[in-house]
């Protein structure tokens, strides 16, 4: 199935239920008003918002479902999915992007990071609406997109082997991980890791069951192109499932190791990125590193005020799975 949230009801929305082909949807408040209410009674909501998503979808242009009116879905009414969560962590599971950016550094990559993941704690106070503007101060803190995967847990006990960790994994979405690279290098030095330079990130229209991506949902990993555009214009379509060190199952397992995690928690992929750098990117400073690596000097800029992306999965037949990530990148007023 497909949910969403509508901006209406407050800070966490309005839980909806979307036809397939995200054209239609039907609230769902006499079942859970918000997603992360569902989620906090996953194993009593899912199988009443299942029903609605097959009434949605066989019921062709049934005007109600459970009393509740069928409505045409208008992408810029909605929030992200989840509005907010408890907790949002992001990892670096593809090593070909880790290499290259640590190769144009004149760094190794550490053997662990090859065994072991590498995740942050990110913002999950709030999360940007699919069609919200990018919002930064400046265009110097070098305003960056990262195109990640994105799973949603139900209750995680601590200590869960990565086996026992994929039965934990309820929802699947697209993130844009937004960074502020000119921000970076001096957070890190510190020693803390990201806080300034990562602002809020922008989730994608819908998130689905796993069983909606069928065979392209394999072993815990999403073996589809990350398709990613700028001002219209094709920037990358690195494949999800190849090159990906770690599996969802192991990042989210990694996260549970010293805790339990509460229902709805997020846990990102890291950037998409494929050895083959004829794929594209999903982030600058993917591209960037490549220029470096090939011409001495990166030639892409960050993004600017006005710039436009675009971030979808689309199947094999060219069905958009998640809905398409668009935003706009804006200067952000100052308050006062």
């Amino acid at each position: 199935m497909k949910l969403a949230s509508l901006k209406e009801g407050g800070r966490d929305g309005t839980l909806v239920v979307v036809d397939r082909d995200l054209s239609r949807a039907v609230r769902v408040t006499d079942i859970a008003r918000t997603l992360q209410a569902a989620l906090e009674d996953w194993d009593n909501t899912a199988p009443r918002l299942n029903r609605v998503h097959e009434l949605l979808h066989d019921a062709g242009k049934a005007q109600t479902i459970n009393g509740e009116d069928v409505f045409a879905l208008d992408v810029a009414a909605l929030a992200a999915p989840l509005p907010r969560a408890y907790e949002f962590v992001d990892g670096s599971a593809y090593l070909p992007h880790v290499e290259r950016v640590r190769r144009a550094r004149g760094a190794q990559v550490p053997e662990s990071f090859y065994v072991d993941p590498l995740m942050y704690q990110a913002t999950s106070a709030g999360f940007l609406g699919p069609r919200d503007p990018v919002l930064a101060t400046s265009e110097d803190y070098g305003i960056d997109l990262e195109a990640e995967v994105v799973v949603v847990t139900d209750d995680v006990p601590m200590a869960v082997t990565p086996a026992q960790a994929a039965g934990h994994i309820q929802l699947i979405g697209l993130v844009n991980d937004v960074s502020l690279r000119n921000l970076i290098p001096a957070e890190l030095a510190k020693g803390f890791g990201f806080l300034q330079s990562k602002p809020r990130s922008a989730l994608s229209p819908v998130f689905v069951t796993p069983d909606e991506l069928g065979d392209a949902w394999r072993d815990c990993k999403v073996h589809l192109p990350m398709r990613t555009w700028i001002n219209a214009k094709w920037f990358g379509e690195a494949d999800c499932g190849v090159d990906m060190q770690f599996s969802f199952a192991d990042l989210v397992a990694h996260v549970a190791k010293t805790r339990p995690l509460s229902a709805g928690t997020l846990v990102g992929s890291g950037t998409i990125a494929n050895q083959d750098t004829g794929k594209g990117a999903s982030c600058l400073a993917e591209q960037r590193t490549v220029e470096t690596l090939r011409d001495g000097k990166p030639s892409t800029p960050f993004l600017k005020f006005g710039d436009t992306l675009r971030i979808e999965i689309t199947d094999a037949a060219g069905h958009s799975i998640f809905g398409a990530i668009e935003q706009t990148v804006a200067q952000a007023k100052n308050p006062g």
